[in-house]
């Protein structure tokens, strides 16, 4: 069946940022006593939110002070806007979508300013316009199936006909949650997408199949 509405996750579905925010993230938090390598960071951390990140890691028994989420942003936004790269046949996707006139937007935990950096640095920015969706700006973010409800709801489809492209445990729990469908997207390990009821999915351009356009 194709949906009516794809909802792409940001980091890790549409742009390969985790390696670079996970990079600064470790950096940071083992210079805070904290001792991480990005792997790590992104075992513990991947699909939460940047001030949940501090909670996290202030109990882990990192020195997190006050003013930690607006540092941590500032390191990752600079280390973003060095470069960052599309995931492997993506625009591809988006091309297709296009092409058979299914609508599509982004539903990212993530902050409006970094996805105006890594979109705009993978030339992606102009399709997005006016269909953006950010925890920070919406004050809701995922697991909580909110950030999908009023993605749908702004887009005008129902739940049921919408379905959601992720990376993260946590986002297909939102999506479970929401009573969409979800593809995880998962070249390695795709289990804890798995547990929360997505269907796997290891190379972008099996995506269009998926969704029923090939």
């Amino acid at each position: 069946m194709t949906p009516d509405l794809v909802i792409f996750d940001c980091d890790g579905v549409l742009v390969d940022s985790e390696p670079l925010t996970n990079a600064v993230m470790a950096e940071d938090l083992t210079e805070r006593g904290l001792p991480l390598t990005a792997e790590e960071a992104m075992t513990h951390f991947i699909g939460g939110t940047i001030p949940g990140v501090a909670v996290k890691a202030r109990d882990m028994g990192a020195d997190i002070p006050d003013d930690w989420v607006e540092q941590i942003y500032t390191k990752m936004y600079a280390r973003l806007r060095e470069g960052v790269d599309p995931i492997p046949g993506v625009i591809a996707v988006l091309d297709t979508l296009d092409a058979a006139g299914l609508p599509y937007c982004v539903a990212s935990n993530g902050s409006d300013e970094k996805m105006e950096i890594t979109l705009g640095a993978t030339g992606m920015t102009s399709r997005m316009k006016g269909r953006l969706f950010s925890a920070h700006a919406l004050g809701v973010s995922k697991p909580d199936p909110d950030l999908f409800e009023i993605a749908a709801r702004d887009m005008g489809v129902t739940p049921d006909r919408a379905v959601v492209i992720e990376d993260s445990a946590t986002g297909a729990l939102a999506a479970k949650r929401a009573g969409m469908a979800c593809f995880g997207y998962a070249p390695e390990d795709g289990e804890g997408l798995a547990q929360h009821g997505a269907t796997i999915f290891r190379d972008m351009h099996d995506l269009p199949a998926l969704l029923g356009l090939k």
